[in-house]
C-alpha cells in the first residue's frame, strides 16, 4: 500500500473534526455538521479506494489527544449531569488524553494505556453515580427490561414507566439486556456493565496486537544482515522487538485504545447508556479470534452483537466474500444469531416483528438527527422516500463487497470497509446519533492495530540496507 506523508495529519484532524461536530450534534441539527461527517465519510472512501497506508505517529497523536482535550472542554456537551460534575468529568478526560499524548509523545504505550482507562473509568463512575436517573428512553428500557428477563418475562410485551422517549417497545434485539442486565442485578444500573465492557473492550486491542509468527521473521531479519553487520545482531534484535511509534503494534494498540475512550463526547456516550461499546467490544474480539486462526470460534462474538442490533446484519455480507472467514461461517453466524433471539420471537411473534422492525421503519424522523435524510426534510421540507436510502445502503453494500471479493483485503483494510458501510448507512438515517457515528470511528481505529500488527509479524523482508531504519519510531 503507498505510503503518503499527509495522510495521518488528515486522519488526525477527521478524527478531531467528526468528534467535534458530534459532541456539539448532541442534541441539535447543523447542515455544517451534515457536511462534516459527510467529509469524513469521502475520506474514508478515498483511504480504501487508494489503499493508503496510514501510520499515527508521534506528532500526529498529541494533535489528535490535545485536540480532544481542548474540544472536550471547549464544545457544548449534552449531559444530565449538574454543572460542577459535568465539569470534573470533563476535566479527567481532558487530563486523561493531555496524559496519553505526553506517554505516547515518550514511546510509553502501557503508560498511555493506563491514563486513557483512568480517565475513562473515573468519567464514567462520576455519570452513573450522580446522575441516577438519565432521563433517556434506552436507559429506562435497558433497566426495567433487565429486570422483566430476571423474571423470565417476555420484553417485547412490555410498556416502561417513566420512559421520556418510547413507552411501548423494545427497539433494540434482545442481547443487548441479556450482555448489560447483570450491570443492573449486581449493583442497580446497566451502565456499570457498559464500563466492565469498556474495559473487555480495551483487552480485546490489546489482544489484537499480541504477536504472530514474529520471532520468525526476526530471526529471518536478522540472518540476512549477520553476514555484514557481525555484531550489529543484539542491536537488531532490540530495534525490532522494541520499535515504538506507528510500525509498532503495542504503541498503535495504546494509542487506538486513546482514540477510542478519550475523544469528544465520552461523558455523553456514557451518560447515556448507549450500548455501541458492546458492539464494538464484540467485533473486536471476533477480529481476535480470526487473526489467531480460531474462525469458527469467532462466530460466538459476532453473532452476540448481530442478537444485540440490527444493522450489525450489514456486516456478513462483507465477511461471507472474506476467504478469512467465508461463507460457511457468515451462515453459521446467522443461524446463531437465529438461535439466540428466538426464545423472544417465538413467544412473541408479532410484538418481536413491530418492536424490531415495523416500528423503526415507520419511525418519525428526529429533527436533531444529523444525517441527509434530516438535512433534507429541515432544510427542503423534503421527506426522501424510503428507496433512496435503500439504494445508498445497499449501494455502498455492493461496493465493499465486490471490493472485498476482488482482493481479499487484510483484517485491518475489511474493518474499514464495515465502517464506511456502517457510516453510509448511518448518513441516510433518520435517526442516526452520536453513538453509531462512535461505533464507526472505533472500527477504524482498531483496523489501525490490525494494520500494525500485521505488518510486523507478517510484512515483507526489508533490504539489507534498510534493515536498522526499517522500524525507527514515526515522528509523524
Amino acid at each position: 500500500m503507498p505510503a503518503r506523508r499527509f495522510a495521518p495529519w488528515l486522519v488526525a484532524c477527521a478524527w478531531l473534526a467528526y468528534f467535534g461536530v458530534l459532541q456539539w450534534s448532541v442534541v441539535r441539527f447543523r447542515v455544517a455538521i451534515v457536511l462534516t461527517l459527510t467529509a469524513v465519510c469521502g475520506l474514508l472512501a478515498w483511504w480504501l479506494v487508494t489503499e493508503t497506508r496510514v501510520r499515527m505517529g508521534r506528532r500526529t497523536m498529541a494533535l489528535a489527544l490535545c485536540g480532544a482535550a481542548v474540544v472536550g472542554l471547549a464544545v457544548p456537551l449534552w449531559s444530565w449531569l449538574s454543572d460542577g460534575w459535568e465539569w470534573t468529568a470533563r476535566i479527567a478526560l481532558a487530563i486523561g488524553a493531555l496524559g496519553a499524548a505526553l506517554a505516547l509523545g515518550r514511546n510509553r504505550p502501557g503508560l498511555a494505556w493506563v491514563a486513557a482507562i483512568s480517565a475513562y473509568v473515573a468519567a464514567s463512575v462520576i455519570a452513573i453515580t450522580t446522575d441516577h436517573r438519565p432521563k433517556i428512553d434506552v436507559w429506562v428500557i435497558l433497566q426495567q427490561s433487565s429486570d422483566a428477563l430476571a423474571r423470565f418475562e417476555n420484553f417485547y410485551t412490555m410498556t416502561w414507566t417513566g420512559s421520556p422517549g418510547i413507552k411501548d417497545a423494545y427497539t433494540y434485539l434482545p442481547w443487548s439486556t441479556v450482555l448489560l442486565a447483570p450491570g443492573r442485578w449486581l449493583f442497580g444500573d446497566v451502565r456499570w456493565m457498559l464500563l466492565i465492557w469498556s474495559l473487555v473492550l480495551a483487552a480485546g486491542i490489546w489482544q489484537l496486537s499480541r504477536p504472530i509468527g514474529a520471532p520468525t521473521r526476526i530471526a529471518a531479519a536478522e540472518g540476512s544482515v549477520r553476514s555484514r553487520a557481525g555484531g550489529a545482531r543484539s542491536e537488531l534484535r532490540h530495534r525490532l522487538l522494541a520499535a515504538t511509534g506507528a510500525a509498532d503494534a503495542r504503541w498503535a494498540t495504546a494509542a487506538a485504545i486513546c482514540l477510542i475512550l478519550l475523544p469528544p463526547g465520552t461523558l455523553t456516550q456514557v451518560d447515556q447508556a448507549w450500548t455501541e461499546p458492546l458492539l464494538l467490544t464484540a467485533l473486536v474480539w471476533w477480529a481476535v479470534l480470526v487473526r489467531s486462526g480460531r474462525s469458527w470460534w469467532a462466530i460466538v462474538p459476532l453473532a452476540l452483537a448481530c442478537a444485540s442490533k440490527q444493522h450489525l446484519a450489514l456486516v456478513l455480507p462483507l465477511l461471507l466474500c472474506w476467504r478469512s472467514f467465508g461463507p460457511a461461517r457468515a451462515i453459521g453466524t446467522g443461524a446463531l444469531t437465529g438461535v439466540l433471539i428466538a426464545p423472544w420471537f417465538i413467544t412473541a411473534p408479532a410484538d418481536f416483528v413491530h418492536d424490531t422492525i415495523t416500528l423503526l421503519v415507520g419511525f418519525h424522523p428526529i429533527k436533531f438527527a444529523n444525517t441527509w435524510y434530516l438535512l433534507a426534510l429541515n432544510r427542503f421540507g423534503v421527506t426522501l422516500p424510503f428507496w433512496i436510502t435503500g439504494l445508498v445502503i445497499l449501494g455502498t453494500l455492493a461496493a465493499g463487497m465486490i471490493a472485498v471479493r476482488r482482493r481479499q483485503p487484510p483484517l485491518g483494510e475489511l474493518l474499514r470497509w464495515v465502517a464506511l458501510v456502517l457510516l453510509a448507512a448511518n448518513l441516510v438515517n433518520k435517526q442516526a446519533f452520536y453513538n453509531q457515528f462512535w461505533l464507526v470511528a472505533g472500527l477504524v481505529a482498531v483496523s489501525l492495530v490490525a494494520d500494525a500488527a500485521a505488518e510486523r509479524d507478517h510484512g515483507p523482508q526489508p533490504r539489507d540496507q534498510d534493515v536498522a531504519a526499517a522500524f525507527t519510531p514515526s515522528p509523524i
